[in-house]
């Protein structure tokens, strides 16, 4: 079978082999793969490490199953956990050492992929492979973030940073439990796109730097009930201010870095509760497929043409998912 690798440089690239078919172990399934997507973890992957099998998030069907699997059937169209590992409960080191596409583990920009059975939710018909590629990271996230602990209630507020896989999967998910969205860009083009799926209010932040008065001004001077915050650092002190006393973040992006000056003081005067977000179980990804929500695919690369997927991802000029096409 074809899959590829990382090369591991400074400059995210992957390269295209031949290895042979994997086979399931016992309690494992067999996956050809019909579609990857990507997520800005597979830049840092792809930056930092050689030899690895990247992206986490594959769709296909079923086409060899190990002894002592029971449910599945060959043919079976199936999603794949970001961390199969992972199918319910807490957090574990052990569950996070599951997650696909990273060092010691392969990913889904291959033609097939062997994993444990226990780790794959069926999809329906109607559901593309393109579309159902894009949940078991981005989606899983953005549903993590509005309903784990503390779920998202109707007529609460909620603040999306940004118009990525998250960002968009959370206006999704946030209009659905019907709360009221206000949502960040740098183009207005991308807002128009995410008001029409629903969001209330739109900032561009890059004509309004101090996009966080604009939120305080949409809140009557409350702020947000919860915000997603996909970037960290360089913008989680703005996030503190938008968000009410008592509120809630949740906190998963590392698009400006790992490091940087927080206003704790803010965190502990207003009493915000902050939530670190890291994906989520394979049970929260049977939840998101059963929502029913469309994703939003920005464009589909042929599997030959997975750098330029990098390249695209990189460009950060997409209004939700990247995804490859996969044709064994």
């Amino acid at each position: 079978m074809r899959r590829y690798t990382t090369a591991g440089r400074d400059s995210p690239a992957v390269m295209l082999g031949d290895v042979e078919d994997p086979r399931p172990a016992p309690g494992e399934l067999g996956i050809d793969l019909r579609a990857a997507s990507l997520n800005y973890r597979d830049l840092i992957v792809a930056s930092r490490f050689a030899d690895v099998v990247p992206l986490s998030d594959g769709a296909g069907i079923v086409s060899s199953i190990g002894s002592g699997v029971e449910g599945f059937a060959i043919s079976d169209r199936v999603v794949i956990g970001f961390m199969p590992g992972w199918v319910e409960g807490e957090f574990t080191e052990a569950k996070k050492g599951s997650s696909l596409g990273g060092p010691g583990v392969d990913g889904v920009l291959a033609e097939r992929i062997v994993v444990p059975a226990s780790g794959v939710v069926r999809i329906p018909d109607s559901l593309p492979f393109e579309e159902a590629a894009t949940f078991p990271c981005a989606g899983v996230t953005a549903w993590s973030a509005l309903f784990e602990r503390r779920p998202v209630q109707p007529g609460e507020t909620v603040l999306l940073l940004g118009t990525g896989g998250v960002s968009i999967f959370a206006l999704q998910l946030a209009k659905l439990a019907g709360a009221r969205v206000i949502i960040t860009s740098s183009s207005n083009e991308k807002l128009e796109r995410a008001r029409v799926l629903g969001a209330d209010h739109v900032i561009n932040y890059r004509a309004r730097p101090g996009w966080e008065d604009d939120v305080l001004r949409l809140t009557g001077g409350r702020g947000v009930d919860l915000a997603v915050d996909v970037a960290g650092p360089g913008t989680l002190n703005q996030t503190l201010k938008a968000t009410r006393f008592g509120g809630r973040i949740s906190l998963m992006g590392v698009l400006t870095g790992f490091d940087g000056p927080i206003d704790t003081l803010a965190i502990l005067e207003k009493r915000i509760t902050l939530q670190g977000i890291y994906v989520g179980s394979v049970a929260t990804l049977r939840a998101l497929v059963a929502a029913g929500i469309k994703p939003q695919v920005d464009r589909v690369f042929a599997f030959e043409e997975a750098a330029a997927a990098f390249d695209a991802l990189r460009g950060a000029g997409h209004f939700g998912k990247l995804v490859v096409k996969i044709s064994c």
